[in-house]
């Protein structure tokens, strides 16, 4: 059964984020807060953990389309290729934000990605999931969890996603009640940013 711990986002203790981040790195899935919804994710460089991540959500892994989360913009050159000036001041002027931004990818991608030519990247506004990747050093991937529910598409209560997730993941991070709006999605590997989904994220970015 999955862990349960409680983290607090004004302050995150870091042998807390020790914890969590030991149970990442070896091969653990995670469930975490972001600026938006509650995510689920792994470490991008564990294969066997990419592919339980993927059999969860019932996709292939290499059609998954799962974001990546990075701690700054500094960290974006390690797996997108270079951008312009005008895509890097987008992103400047919107991140950390509720944002996904679609970027290309460059050859430094984790194997199971190189097929993609681009790759989706995040860097959310919470300090608790921005602690979890500078301790463990690399991004860690991001995909939505859902509700089956019509009518509220997230689940936004920690210790409810633990009832229904304990025995899928191996730690549930509790960092108090989270949004049930997703991100904004916008394409930026064009000549013009494009829309692909509304979400939190104003959309003149």
């Amino acid at each position: 059964m999955a862990e349960f711990i409680k983290i607090y986002e004004e302050n995150p203790n870091p042998k807390d984020i020790k914890k969590v981040v030991d149970i990442i790195r070896d091969g653990g899935l995670v469930i975490y807060p972001s600026d938006t919804v509650y995510a689920l994710g792994c470490d991008i460089t564990n294969n066997r953990a990419l592919e339980k991540v993927a059999q969860i959500k019932g996709v292939k892994l290499e059609k998954a389309n799962f974001s990546f989360v990075c701690e700054n913009l500094s960290n974006l050159s390690d797996y997108i290729r270079q951008i312009d000036t005008v895509t890097f001041k987008i992103l400047k002027r919107s991140l950390p934000g509720p944002y996904t931004f679609v970027l290309p990818g460059n050859n430094n991608l984790p194997t199971v990605f190189k097929k993609k030519k681009e790759v989706g990247i995040r860097i959310p506004d919470n300090s608790i999931v921005l602690a979890m990747v500078h301790e463990l050093g690399n991004p860690i991937i991001a995909t939505s969890i859902k509700d089956e529910d019509e009518v509220i598409e997230y689940t936004t209560d920690p210790e409810l996603i633990f009832e229904k997730w304990k025995n899928l993941v191996d730690v549930v991070v509790d960092g108090g009640y989270g949004g049930n709006i997703p991100s904004t999605v916008i394409d930026l590997t064009g000549n013009e940013p494009v829309l692909i989904r509304e979400g939190k994220g104003a959309l003149e970015v």
